[in-house]
C-alpha cells in the first residue's frame, strides 16, 4: 500500500532516470543535512529523503513501487471521475471546467500570491531589529493575514469537486496550500523563540510553494 509519494519527496518527475534520482537525493541531503547547512537542517526530512531513495534508487523496488503508485492514482482518479459524473451529470463539461477555473483555481492562485509575495519585504523589515516589539507585531499581523487568506483558499478549494481532466492540477494546488500552511507555522515558531532555523525553514517552504505555483500555472496553460 502506498502511503506517500516518494517522487514528490525527492522533488522529481516519475519519469526521472536513475541518475537523476541520485542527483536529486544528493542535492536534498546536502540541503537539509546539519553538517552542511545548519540554517535549515531537518532530521525528519532527511529520514523521509533516505526512505524515498532506498526505494527509488533500487530499480527492482522502484518497479514494484511504481505499480503500487499507479494503482493508487488509478483508484483516486476513478473515485474522482465517478463523483464528478454523479454530481455533474447532464452539465456541460466545458462549462463546468470554466466554472472551476473561475471560482476555484483563479481565486486560490491569487490568494497564494497575496501570501507569498510580501514575505521578502516583511522579513527585510523585521531584520532591522528582530527584537523590536513594533516590528515583531507587524510581522505577526502579516502571519495572521496569511492564516486568514489560507483559510479562504482551503474553503474555495473544497467548495467544488475538481474536473476529472484537472485532477493532477488540483492535487498540486492542494499541495501548494499545505506547503504554505507548514511555512506559516514555522514562521510563527520563529516569533515565539527567535530561532533562525524556523525562519529559514519557513522561507524555504514558501520558496518551494512559489515554484510549485508556477508549475501549476504552466500545467493549466498546457491543458487549455
Amino acid at each position: 500500500m502506498v502511503t506517500c509519494d516518494y517522487y514528490q519527496t525527492l522533488d522529481i518527475n516519475p519519469t526521472a532516470t536513475q541518475g537523476q534520482i541520485k542527483q536529486a537525493y544528493r542535492r536534498l541531503v546536502k540541503l537539509f543535512h546539519p553538517d552542511t547547512n545548519t540554517d535549515i537542517a531537518d532530521n525528519e526530512r532527511i529520514i523521509s529523503i533516505n526512505e524515498a531513495y532506498e526505494v527509488l534508487g533500487d530499480p527492482q523496488r522502484r518497479e514494484f513501487y511504481d505499480q503500487q503508485l499507479n494503482q493508487h492514482y488509478q483508484k483516486y482518479r476513478k473515485a474522482s471521475q465517478d463523483y464528478y459524473k454523479r454530481e455533474k451529470r447532464g452539465q456541460n463539461a466545458d462549462e463546468y471546467l470554466q466554472k472551476w477555473l473561475n471560482q476555484v483555481y483563479k481565486p486560490v492562485n491569487r490568494i497564494l500570491l497575496q501570501i507569498l509575495k510580501p514575505l521578502k519585504s516583511e522579513i527585510d523589515d523585521l531584520a532591522a531589529d528582530p527584537f523590536d516589539d513594533q516590528l515583531l507585531e507587524s510581522f505577526q499581523d502579516y502571519l495572521e493575514t496569511c492564516r486568514r487568506l489560507l483559510k479562504q483558499a482551503y474553503n474555495l478549494f473544497s467548495s467544488q469537486s475538481n474536473p476529472s481532466n484537472f485532477a493532477g492540477v488540483a492535487a498540486h494546488l492542494y499541495y501548494c496550500l499545505n506547503q504554505v500552511s507548514d511555512g506559516i507555522e514555522d514562521l510563527e515558531l520563529f516569533t515565539l523563540n527567535y530561532d533562525d532555523y524556523y525562519l529559514h525553514t519557513g522561507q524555504e517552504l514558501f520558496r518551494i510553494t512559489s515554484g510549485l505555483r508556477q508549475e501549476v500555472q504552466a500545467a493549466v496553460k498546457g491543458i487549455l
